[in-house]
C-alpha cells in the first residue's frame, strides 16, 4: 500500500470524522450526561476489565453512527461521479478500496483507544490490581467499529443512494435495541416465581454489553472468539462488496457475513453463565485474619479491617457462639431476579451496597454488624424498602445498646418507620434476656433464609 496515498485519504476522506464521532460523544457521555458512571467499583475508572466494559457499552449508539459514516465514504465515488473513470485506470479495485478501509480503520482504532487510554491512567490511579484480561474485551470493541465502517463503506458502493447512510445507521441500531430488549432476550423464571429474562447467544451479535454489577465479571474466552468470528466475516463482505463490480459479484460478497454469523453462534455459548463469568484471579480473596476482600479491591483492605474485627466482637459479644466468625466481601455472581443467598458464619458485603459505600470509622462498623444480623433479601438487580431494613435497625440497636442511624439513603427510614422501630426496639428491650436473644435468633434465621418477615418476628408477629 502506497503510504502518500494513506495519508492524502487521511487528509481529506471521511475518515478523520468517523474518529471525532466516536471520540467526542464517547466523551462528552461518560464526563457529562451520567454519573453513575463515574462512581461505585464498577465505575469506568475504577478498575480495568470494568474500563473495558463501560466502554464497549458506549458501542450501542457508537457502532450504527460508524456503519452511516462508513456508508457515506463508499458514496464517495458516486458523489464526484469518478466511478466510470476509476474503472478505467490500471490500478486494481482491491487497492483503492484497501486505502480506504485502511484509512477508517487506523482513525477508529486510535479514537477508541485513545478512549480506554483516557480511563487506562485514571484506573492506575485508582487501582494496585493490574492485569491484562480486560484487553480482548476493547480490542472486540476496536473490531466492531472497524467491521461496521467498512460494511457500510461496500453497502453505499453496492446501493449508491443518498439514503443508504442513514437507513444504515438506522438499521444498525434497530438491530442493537432488538438484540437488548427481545430477540436477543430469553425469559426465565427464577425459582421463587418471579419473571426475568436473561441474554441468549444471539444478543452476542451486538456491539455492546451486559451492564456487570461486579468489578471481578468479564467476558469468558469463547465470547471473543465467537465475535471475532463474526467480524471477521462483517469486514470481509464490506470488502468484497467493495470491490464488486456485477450484482452476481455483489450477491456473492454476501457469503462470509452469513457464513461468518452461523459459525459464531455455534462457538458462543448459549448459557449466560458461560458467557458473563467469574474472573477467578480479581475474585481471589486477601485477607487481613478474619477479614477478607477481593484482589480488585485489595486497596481498602487496610480501611475494613479494623471495623470489620470490631464488628465481629460485638457480634460475638451478643450472639455468643451463634455470631459470624468472619467479613467477606460478597463473590456470589447469582442471576437477574433470584433471591440472595447468605451464610450464619460469614458476614458478606458489597462496596457498592448504600449500607457500605460511604460508611467510614465506626459508621463502617455499625454496617457491617446490621449486614452480619440481617443481610437484606431484595432480589438480586432489585431496590426497594421494607422489613429487612426496619429489622435491621432494631437489630443493629440491641447489639449496640441504642438505636443508632445507618447511612446510604436507602437505608434512611421515613419518619413514621423510625417510630415504629423505636417502639419495636423499646419492647425488645424490656424482655429478659433469654427472650430477648430468642427473638434475635428467630429474626436472623428468617433474614438469612430470607423466608419471612424478619421484622414482624421482632415484634412478636404482631402486624405493621
Amino acid at each position: 500500500m502506497n503510504g502518500r496515498v494513506l495519508r492524502i485519504e487521511l487528509r481529506r476522506s471521511v475518515a478523520p470524522w468517523a474518529g471525532v464521532v466516536v471520540l467526542v460523544p464517547a466523551l462528552a457521555f461518560l464526563y457529562l450526561l451520567d454519573d453513575t458512571w463515574r462512581s461505585g467499583t464498577t465505575a469506568w475508572t475504577a478498575q480495568w476489565t470494568p474500563l473495558a466494559m463501560k466502554t464497549r457499552s458506549l458501542l450501542f449508539y457508537l457502532w450504527p453512527l460508524t456503519i452511516g459514516l462508513g456508508a457515506l465514504q463508499g458514496l464517495r465515488d458516486h458523489r464526484s461521479k469518478m466511478s466510470e473513470l476509476l474503472t478505467s485506470t490500471p490500478r486494481p479495485a482491491r487497492h483503492r478500496a484497501a486505502t480506504l478501509a485502511v484509512a477508517t480503520a487506523i482513525t477508529l482504532a486510535s479514537a477508541f483507544a485513545f478512549l480506554v487510554l483516557v480511563g487506562g491512567v485514571q484506573v492506575l490511579a485508582h487501582t494496585e490490581y493490574t492485569h491484562l484480561g480486560w484487553l480482548p474485551i476493547s480490542l472486540v470493541g476496536v473490531l466492531f467499529l472497524v467491521a461496521g465502517a467498512v460494511l457500510g463503506m461496500g453497502a453505499a458502493r453496492a446501493l449508491p443512494s443518498p439514503l443508504t447512510p442513514p437507513a444504515l445507521a438506522m438499521g444498525a441500531f434497530v438491530f442493537t435495541a432488538l438484540m437488548h430488549m427481545s430477540l436477543g432476550r430469553t425469559e426465565t423464571r427464577t425459582a421463587d416465581g418471579l419473571t426475568s429474562t436473561e441474554p441468549n447467544r444471539v444478543s452476542l451479535l451486538s456491539p455492546t454489553v451486559e451492564d456487570v454489577r461486579e468489578a471481578f465479571v468479564t467476558l469468558s474466552a469463547p465470547v471473543h472468539v465467537g465475535q471475532t468470528i463474526w467480524l471477521l466475516g462483517m469486514a470481509a463482505t464490506g470488502f468484497a462488496l467493495l470491490v464488486a463490480a456485477t450484482p452476481r459479484a455483489r450477491l456473492t460478497a454476501l457469503t462470509p457475513v452469513l457464513a461468518g454469523a452461523v459459525i459464531a453462534l455455534l462457538v458462543l455459548p448459549s448459557d449466560p453463565r458461560r458467557m458473563y463469568v467469574v474472573d477467578k484471579a480479581a475474585a481471589e480473596l486477601v485477607c487481613d485474619g478474619p477479614v477478607c476482600v477481593t484482589t480488585t479491591q485489595q486497596g481498602r483492605l487496610a480501611d475494613l479491617a479494623g471495623p470489620g474485627k470490631e464488628a465481629l466482637r460485638r457480634l460475638h459479644g451478643a450472639l455468643g457462639d451463634q455470631g459470624p466468625d468472619s467479613v467477606r466481601e460478597n463473590t456470589a455472581v447469582l442471576p437477574e431476579g433470584s433471591t440472595p443467598r447468605w451464610s450464619r458464619r460469614t458476614v458478606l458485603f458489597d462496596f457498592d451496597e448504600d449500607l457500605i459505600a460511604t460508611a467510614k470509622g465506626e459508621e463502617l462498623t455499625w454496617a457491617l454488624i446490621a449486614k452480619g444480623m440481617v443481610p437484606g433479601c431484595i432480589p438480586v438487580g432489585w431496590s426497594g424498602m421494607g422489613g429487612d431494613e426496619y429489622a435491621r435497625t432494631v437489630a443493629l440497636g440491641w447489639v449496640l445498646g441504642d438505636l443508632k442511624p445507618l447511612g446510604g439513603p436507602s437505608a434512611r427510614l421515613p419518619a413514621a418507620a423510625e417510630a415504629e422501630t423505636r417502639t419495636v426496639w423499646k419492647e425488645l428491650m424490656a424482655l429478659p434476656r433469654a427472650e430477648q436473644l430468642s427473638r434475635i435468633n428467630a429474626m436472623r434465621a428468617a433474614a438469612l433464609s430470607c423466608k419471612g418477615d424478619p421484622f414482624d418476628v421482632l415484634s412478636g408477629g404482631a402486624s405493621r
